[in-house]
């Protein structure tokens, strides 16, 4: 059963590469309760299938970071890419798409999260496996207000412009 609007989201952990120390996050991999990160936060999440894989690289995470700014000014106190990925591999992918202080790049190594969200699929194509399927959703505090599920293959509906045009 997938996630819904108006449907609060799962429990579950996340992780993340943390590029600089700071209070209560150490340099590299730190996990995260996804109920602690997103109390009281307006968030735009994004899913996809892969780290450097073509669409994913050439314009989900672009559009996202190119908009960032748009998405600030109307409320959204953070954006999130969540990807079946280990941090390390979201964290050194989020270097290479400057994304970096821009978009949080979340991993859901075991594909856990993405189960619980009910947006896991398998992806045979490449040897892929079990992954996140292609989304956008828009989350205040913990609750599902927008979410655009694309169809297995396209980019039509989970960009980030069409986000942005959802937000009210």
């Amino acid at each position: 059963m997938s996630i819904n609007v108006g449907d609060r989201l799962p429990q579950g952990s996340l992780s993340e590469f943390i590029e600089v120390e700071s209070e209560g996050c150490s340099l590299g991999p730190n996990t995260f309760q996804v109920g602690d990160l997103v109390k009281g936060k307006k968030i735009a999440i994004f899913g996809l299938p892969g780290a450097y894989t073509p669409t994913c690289s050439a314009k989900h995470v672009p559009g996202f970071v190119a908009l960032a700014d748009q998405f600030k000014a109307r409320g959204v106190d953070e954006i999130w890419c969540i990807s079946v990925n280990d941090p390390f591999v979201m964290g050194a992918w989020g270097r290479d798409q400057k994304a970096t202080g821009i978009v949080r790049m979340m991993a859901d190594g075991d594909a856990s999260y993405s189960k619980a969200l009910g947006l896991a699929a398998e992806v045979p194509r490449f040897g892929m496996g079990l992954r996140s399927q292609r989304y956008s959703m828009l989350v205040e505090d913990g609750v599902v207000k927008q979410l655009n599920v694309e169809q297995p293959g396209k980019f039509d509906v989970s960009n980030a412009e069409t986000l942005l045009g959802q937000l009210g």
